[in-house]
């Protein structure tokens, strides 16, 4: 596998130990960095954990006892917000796409026509899993009519596909810097607009003096000017997070997007071209540009061909899904310096001569010249 060219790699390794303080003013400016990646001009925290905090937290904050929420299913992620809401206390509607594909605007204008009362919407932007994503910008309309708060996570679109919060209506938008951005996964980011902050302020049940509180940010945090911290900061997570948004800008947005967007493609042509592996999510519009899932022929154990490509080369990102998926579903993870063109190659190789091990007629040639036809395609475009 050709190796993703990585600007630091001769570089004397930073002393990690021994750092100055990190400032408010400096923790600050990180937050309006990440804030300007998510397009939004609505409060952003920095929240010191993995993305399930702030998105626990938003859950737990907003959704009160008794209130009806509508939780939209498109993968593993979407399952799990809704154990999380009826803990709450909340009546959940359920509205589930297909994991081959994305939700339907209409099903979800549907749901909330049949319950009027329903308040809160939980979304999952692009599933990584489930090599899914789904249209935003059409669902964020919907919800925007019926009057209900929206809640997004985008952890896994961040960086690989438009993320237009405050366009799009997003009440409650989080991020995490572990994929497109290539960056940490112990920092993530929550932005909070004024109607999410009401009712969160509104809600009895809402954590207080808790680490999945978010009025603790807003209080002792936001509502003073971010002029002094309410904890000591996770440092040397917060400057990876500014180094992963600083490589972001410096390259370009557009153009960090328009590479995940190539990978996807190329990834997608290579294995129709390469044969015994299909994409799992059927339309080309419906998939992530941070993963692409496959399909493993019938009778086959999608783990016995991602160890025998792993066998081929070990670097490459592939791996079984998880859960009931396991046995069906290869993943190809090609987001952060892995949306990468040779990365793609790399992979497409691995799979071709992990399937030939199995015994299957594979067009490896095939594959590797209709990838890096469509990495071109989208490229020139």
């Amino acid at each position: 596998m050709t190796a993703v060219s990585d600007p630091t790699a001769n570089a004397t390794a930073p002393d990690l130990l021994d750092l100055p303080p990190l400032t408010a003013a400096h923790f600050a400016r990180i937050e309006d960095k990440v804030a300007a990646l998510m397009h939004t001009r609505c409060d952003v925290v920095a929240m010191q954990g993995e993305a399930l905090l702030p998105l626990e937290a938003c859950i737990r904050s907003a959704v009160r006892p008794g209130s009806t929420a509508l939780n939209i299913i498109t993968g593993p992620y979407g399952e799990t917000f809704g154990g999380w809401l009826r803990s709450c206390g909340a009546e959940v509607v359920t509205v589930t796409a297909p994991f081959t594909g994305a939700v339907d605007p209409r099903q979800v204008a549907e749901a909330l026509r049949e319950h009027p009362e329903i308040d809160f919407v939980s979304l999952v932007h692009a599933e990584a899993a489930t090599g899914n994503t789904n249209s935003v910008a059409a669902l964020g309309r919907v919800v925007r009519e019926h009057g209900a708060l929206l809640m997004l996570d985008a952890v896994a679109s961040v960086g690989a596909e438009p993320l237009l919060t405050d366009e799009w209506g997003v009440d409650l938008c989080v991020i995490g810097g572990q994929k497109a951005m290539a960056g940490p996964a112990g920092v993530s980011a929550v932005s909070v607009s004024a109607r999410a902050w009401e009712r969160i302020a509104a809600n009895e049940q809402a954590p207080r003096r808790s680490y999945l509180s978010l009025l603790d940010w807003k209080e002792r945090w936001i509502d003073g000017g971010r002029t002094a911290l309410p904890h000591a900061p996770a440092q040397l997570e917060m400057l990876a997070l500014e180094q992963a948004a600083d490589r972001l800008q410096a390259e370009g947005l557009d153009a960090v997007i328009t590479r995940h967007r190539a990978a996807a493609a190329a990834t997608r042509a290579g294995v129709r071209a390469l044969g015994g592996l299909a994409p799992y999510v059927v339309r080309d519009e419906d998939a992530a540009p941070a993963a692409t899932t496959l399909r493993a022929p019938e009778g086959v154990d999608a783990r016995e061909i991602v160890t025998a490509a792993l066998a081929v080369d070990a670097a490459v990102p592939v791996q079984a899904a998880a859960g009931a998926l396991a046995k069906e579903m290869i993943r190809v993870n090609h987001y952060g310096r892995a949306a990468d063109r040779a990365v793609v190659l790399a992979s497409l190789a691995a799979l071709a001569g992990g399937l030939r091990a199995l015994g299957a007629s594979v067009d490896a040639e095939g594959a590797a010249q209709a990838a890096a036809a469509a990495w071109d395609a989208v490229a020139a475009h």
